[in-house]
Formats: C-alpha cells, sequence, structure tokens
C-alpha cells in the first residue's frame, strides 16, 4: 500500500520504517526541514535500537522517504497515519492543534478515497471531531474514513513491539475500513482487537494508566518494606508469580518517567473531569511517582548528612535505558534539586548527554562511569543502562572518595555491595552503612 506518517518524532518514524519493512510504500512527512534533510542523508534524530539501519535499509530499495510536501504526500497515499505531537498544555490537556491543522489540509487536498489513521495519542472524541472537520472541509466531496490505531512502543524496544505486538487495537466504523487495516497489519500475524473509534482512544490512555498505576503501587510498597525491614525485590518476586498479577512493572526505584505515562496520565485525568468523573485513584497514582523522586533525593541528603560543596557522580540520565529521551526524567528533577543543595554534578549517559546538555549546562558530563566516580563522595545509580550492571566495583571504590552508592533501580544485591566495602543505599530494602 501506499502510506503517509505525518509527524516524524520517536511514533511517526518507528511506524513509517516498520511499514516500509513490511514492503510498502511510505512517505513520512514533518514541517521540520532541517529534520527531513538529516534523515534524507541517513541520519537519525533519535536514539532507537535498530531504527537508523531500517530507516538507511528502506530508502535504499525504494520503500521509505521523507518530505515536508504534505500536499503531495495526502494526494498519493492510500492510507494517512497522524503521527504528530500531541504535547500537554499548562492544565494537563493534550493539545490537539496539531492533528486539527493536519485534517485541515487532508480536508482540502484529497482528491480520492483515503483512510485517515490516528496514531497519536488523543482525547477521546478526538476521532469524531476529525472525521467531522473533514467532512465540513472536504473541497472534493470524496469518501473517506477515519480509524483509531494507537500506539503501544516502548522507547528502547519500539521496533520489537511494531513487529511483534501483544495486540493491535483498530477502532472503525466501516467495513471498508476495517479490510484495509485488517490487510495492512495482515503480515504481523496478532491478534487485531477491532472496535468503535472511542474505546479504541480511551484503550491507548486506560493502558498506560494502569501500568504507571502498577509501578506506582510497587513503590507505594517499597516504602512500606522500607519501615518493615522487609525487602522489595522479594516481595514483588512473590507477587508477580500470581499469573493476575505478573512481575512485569513491579520494579521498585524512583518513579515512572519519559513523555507517555506523565502526559497520558494527566490527559487521562483532564478527560475524565470533562466526561464528569473525579479520577482519584489516578491523581493519587502521580502524587506517588512524585514523592518517590523527593523520598530518593532525601535519602542522599541523609546518606551524605551535608550535600553542599560534595560531589555527586550520577550514572544514568535518559528516563530509561536504550533511549536518548530526556522529557519528564527522573533524573532531571533529582539533579535540581541536589544542585539547590549546592551539589558539584558529574554525570554519564550512554546515550543521552547531548540532549542533557540542551537542560544542565552546569554539570560535568564524563565520557564514561569511572570518570563520573571519580572523586566523587557518592555514586547515584539512576537509570538502569546494562553497561552499570558490569562496572568494575573494585576499580569503582577505588575512584571515589568515599565509597558510598545510592541506587535508584536495585540494580546491585546489598549483600554484594558490603563484601565489596561499598555504603549501599536501595529503594524497599534495608541499607548497607
Amino acid at each position: 500500500m501506499k502510506i503517509a506518517v505525518i509527524g516524524s518524532g520517536y511514533v511517526g518514524l518507528v511506524t513509517g520504517a516498520c511499514f516500509a519493512e513490511l514492503g510498502n510504500d511510505v512517505i513520512c512527512v514533518d514541517i521540520d526541514e532541517d529534520k527531513i534533510s538529516r534523515l534524507n542523508n541517513n541520519i537519525v534524530p533519535i536514539y532507537e535500537p535498530g531504527l537508523d539501519e531500517m530507516i538507511r535499509r528502506n530508502r535504499k530499495e525504494g520503500r521509505l522517504g521523507f518530505t515536508t510536501d504534505l500536499r503531495k504526500a495526502i494526494k498519493e497515499s492510500d492510507v494517512i497515519f497522524i503521527c504528530v505531537g500531541t504535547p500537554p498544555k499548562e492544565n494537563g490537556e493534550a493539545d490537539v492543534s496539531y492533528v486539527e491543522s493536519v485534517a485541515g489540509t487532508i480536508a482540502d487536498v484529497m482528491d480520492s478515497y483515503k483512510v485517515i489513521v490516528e496514531k497519536s495519542t488523543v482525547p477521546v472524541e478526538t476521532g469524531e471531531k476529525v472525521a467531522k472537520s473533514i467532512k465540513d472541509y472536504n473541497i472534493h466531496k470524496v469518501d473517506f474514513d477515519v480509524v483509531s490505531n494507537p500506539e503501544f512502543l516502548r522507547e528502547g524496544a519500539a521496533i520489537d513491539d511494531f513487529m511483534h505486538p501483544d495486540r493491535i487495537v483498530i477502532g472503525c466504523e466501516s467495513e471498508k475500513s476495517r479490510q484495509i487495516m485488517k490487510k495492512l497489519y495482515e503480515p504481523l500475524k496478532a491478534p487485531i482487537c477491532f472496535t468503535d473509534i472511542k474505546s479504541a482512544e480511551i484503550i491507548k490512555h486506560a493502558s498506560n494508566s494502569f501500568l504507571a498505576t502498577k509501578i506506582s503501587f510497587i513503590n507505594a510498597i517499597s516504602g512500606i518494606c522500607e519501615l518493615a525491614g522487609a525487602d522489595i525485590e522479594k516481595v514483588a518476586e512473590g507477587m508477580g508469580l500470581d499469573k493476575r498479577i505478573g512481575r512485569r512493572f513491579l520494579n521498585a526505584g524512583i518513579g515512572y518517567g519519559g513523555f507517555c505515562f506523565p502526559k497520558d496520565a494527566e490527559a487521562f485525568i483532564r478527560i475524565s473531569e470533562k466526561l464528569g468523573y473525579d479520577f482519584r485513584l489516578l491523581k493519587e497514582v502521580q502524587e506517588v511517582n512524585h514523592a518517590q523522586r523527593k523520598n530518593f533525593v532525601k535519602k542522599i541528603e541523609k546518606a551524605l548528612w551535608v550535600v553542599k560543596g560534595k560531589t555527586i557522580g550520577i550514572l544514568g540520565l535518559a528516563f530509561k535505558p536504550d533511549t536518548d529521551d530526556m522529557r519528564f526524567a527522573p533524573s532531571v528533577e533529582i539533579i535540581k534539586a541536589l544542585q539547590m543543595d549546592g551539589a558539584k554534578i558529574k554525570a554519564y549517559d550512554p546515550k543521552a548527554a547531548g540532549k542533557a546538555r540542551e537542560i544542565f549546562k552546569e554539570i560535568i558530563y564524563c565520557d564514561n562511569p569511572y570518570d563520573a566516580a571519580k572523586g566523587s563522595d557518592a555514586l547515584v545509580i539512576i537509570t538502569e543502562w546494562d553497561e552499570f550492571k558490569e562496572l568494575d566495583l573494585k576499580k569503582i571504590k577505588s575512584l571515589m572518595k568515599h565509597p558510598l552508592v545510592i541506587d535508584g533501580r536495585n540494580i546491585y544485591e546489598p549483600e554484594s555491595m558490603r563484601k565489596e566495602g561499598f555504603a549501599y543505599i536501595s529503594i524497599g530494602r534495608k541499607d548497607v552503612v
């Protein structure tokens, strides 16, 4: 099929590249001329494992292109995926102005039947509004269908999630669009959940909000474990063996971050309010998440006694491993709090240092974790990169002023750290001091 993907951010690039990999002719569109120019020279603006190779391969084979010409892309495509940003407004609502703008252009340009697919995360009823907007301004009076097809792509594993999905959710209102979408996804041989558009829109927000709830729940339990002298890792293991619960997303730490969970949870609260429902449970999920960061900073402050003038090495800046994304990253809040306390910050991240420099100017960026540890009064682990799990701990200890590790991701075993001679503080477990 001929596919246009409008918006070349995280979702748009992965969606476009993967559909091309499946044998479709794909054109990705963006208004950022510099981004498109770089993509046409095989320079990918984000870090996502395997994405640059997939883009390069499909460009070479002529199935994938990049352009700023939105009108031409619309005219020449059968299926149009809207993957533009829906950033949060100040009140937490999703800003759908970019979606509206694209809908207006589609209405003005299309002169043959199109399937118009919401891929961006949008509030329920957006599909209905997109359809009305296109119908009102459809100057050529051609048939079209609007479909909701939310994405469930984890940064760092987005290609695998697209090519081997747990499920594909498709909200549509006509048999014609249903058959087109079915054919498009048929090569993936994955379960397809067909539903109405509004249900598909809610599935996305409900899914992310539930996962955020699971994370906040285990973080709340970690606080109870610390008070009781229990081990959160054992508690999570025991819970996770129950098939009704499952082990995934039961990792205690410093809370969820990134662009999706914080944005979608806040948006779902606002959506619910507009519909007349006070989503108190999800508000508490947010409160637990915010408190987890503050409690972690307090752990650092307590361990160092006086933070002012101390050097703190930070391992990990991105909100999660295998990405360079700094949006709503826990590291931002934690580092700012430590700087307010007067700490000197040294930091290392395998991929996110470039984007972190746009946020923090007054920290020292290191080339490896050992440079971050050198001369530090404490080493703080914020992102659980595999690289950090395999450090030479004897070397780390020899480089530090004081062998103190404060682990926000529980990547080490307390007893092992005690044997290595570290003071070790983690989440929901007994401290080694």
